[in-house]
C-alpha cells in the first residue's frame, strides 16, 4: 500500500524547515568540494576526480534548490493564482539534468583511465578525506530525511536523492582509492569511477520521474485519496463523493470534489455541511487547498467514465440525513 504523503503542522513551518535544510545543503557542498579538491591534488585518483565533479554539481543543484524553495513559498499572486509550488519540481528537473551530465563526464573519464591507468598517490590523505566526506554526507542525508518527514518537499526529496547517491558513490570511491593506493591496482580506481557514474545515472532517472509526476499533476497516493473521502463522508448528510481530483503544488495538496447533498435543504444548510467537510480534511492535511462543489442528490450531471487504467475514486453508499454541522470557515494556504 502506498504511504500517505506527510502532512506538515503548518505551511509556514514547512517552508521554514525547507529553507533551513537548503542552507545546510549548500554549506555541506562547499565543504566537500574543498576537501575533495585537496585529496585530488594529493592523489591524482580518477575516482576522487569523479566524486569532486559530482560535488561541484551538488553545489549547483543545492543552490538551485535553495532559491527554488524560497520562490515556491511565495504567496499566490495575480498571475499565479495557485501559488508557485511547481517551482520545486522545476528545481528537481534541473538537479536531474546536472546529475545526468555528471554521470556522463565521470563515465568518460573512467573509461579513459582504464586504457591509460595512473597510480594513486598519497593514499592516506585521500582515504582520510573520503572517510570524512562519507560521514558528513551521511549526516546531511539524515537531516534531509527528518525535514522530508515534516514537509514532503519534492525539491528537498530531489536534493536528498542526490546526496544519498553521493553517499553510496563515496563508499565506492573509497574502495577505489584503497585499491589504487595500497593494492597496486589503479584499474580498480577507474572502475570505481564508472560504478559511481552508473549509480548517479540511476538516481537521476528516479529524480526525473518524481519531478515529471509533480509537473504533470499526478494524483496523490491512493491512501491519501481514501483518507480524504473518509473524512468528507464522516457526516451522514453527505450522500456521496465524486469527481475527486488531487494534485500537489509544491508542499500544498490541491483537492477538488463534488458531494451529493439533500436537494431540498437550504443553501445555508448546504454551505454549513461543506464547510464542516473542508475542516475535517484540513484537520488531517493542514496545507491542503480544498474546493468542494455541492450537488443536489439525484440531479448531478453524469460524468464520463474514468478509463480502466486509472481506477475510479471511491464512492459512498447513501446514508440517512441528520442535523447540519456548523463550524468556522476553513483557512486554506491561499486564504
Amino acid at each position: 500500500m502506498t504511504t500517505p504523503a506527510p502532512a506538515p503542522a503548518s505551511l509556514d513551518d514547512a517552508h521554514l524547515a525547507t529553507r533551513r535544510i537548503t542552507r545546510l545543503s549548500v554549506g555541506v557542498a562547499v565543504v566537500l568540494i574543498a576537501m575533495k579538491a585537496f585529496a585530488l591534488g594529493a592523489s591524482g585518483s580518477v575516482s576522487i576526480l569523479a566524486t569532486l565533479a559530482d560535488s561541484v554539481l551538488d553545489l549547483a543543484a543545492s543552490l538551485t534548490t535553495f532559491f527554488a524553495v524560497r520562490w515556491a513559498a511565495a504567496p499566490a499572486d495575480e498571475d499565479h493564482r495557485y501559488g508557485h509550488g511547481k517551482g520545486e519540481a522545476l528545481s528537481a528537473l534541473v538537479q536531474a539534468g546536472l546529475v545526468f551530465a555528471s554521470a556522463i563526464f565521470i563515465a568518460w573519464e573512467g573509461v579513459q583511465r582504464i586504457f591509460d591507468p595512473r597510480p594513486v598517490t598519497s593514499g592516506v590523505w585521500a582515504t582520510g578525506v573520503m572517510v570524512a566526506a562519507i560521514a558528513i554526507t551521511a549526516w546531511l542525508v539524515w537531516m534531509q530525511t527528518q525535514t522530508l518527514k515534516k514537509t514532503g518537499s519534492v525539491a528537498v526529496a530531489g536534493d536528498r536523492a542526490h546526496y544519498a547517491a553521493d553517499l553510496a558513490a563515496n563508499v565506492v570511491v573509497l574502495i577505489g582509492v584503497i585499491s589504487g593506493a595500497f593494492l597496486g591496482a589503479p584499474g580498480l580506481d577507474a572502475a570505481a569511477g564508472i560504478v559511481v557514474a552508473v549509480w548517479l545515472f540511476w538516481g537521476a532517472t528516479g529524480m526525473l520521474k518524481a519531478a515529471a509526476d509533480h509537473l504533470l499533476d499526478r494524483a496523490v497516493p491512493e491512501a491519501d485519496r481514501a483518507a480524504i473521502t473518509k473524512a468528507v463522508l464522516a457526516d451522514p448528510q453527505v450522500f456521496g463523493v465524486h469527481q475527486l481530483r488531487t494534485r500537489m503544488s509544491g508542499q500544498v495538496m490541491m483537492v477538488q470534489m463534488h458531494v451529493d447533498l439533500d436537494a431540498h435543504q437550504t443553501l445555508d444548510a448546504a454551505h454549513a455541511i461543506v464547510v464542516a467537510a473542508e475542516n475535517r480534511v484540513l484537520a488531517q492535511y493542514p496545507a491542503a487547498d480544498i474546493l468542494i462543489h455541492a450537488d443536489p442528490r439525484g440531479h448531478a450531471r453524469p460524468q464520463p467514465a474514468i478509463p480502466a487504467a486509472a481506477p475510479a475514486e471511491p464512492q459512498a453508499a447513501p446514508a440517512p440525513t441528520g442535523p447540519a454541522p456548523t463550524g468556522p470557515a476553513p483557512k486554506g494556504p491561499w486564504s
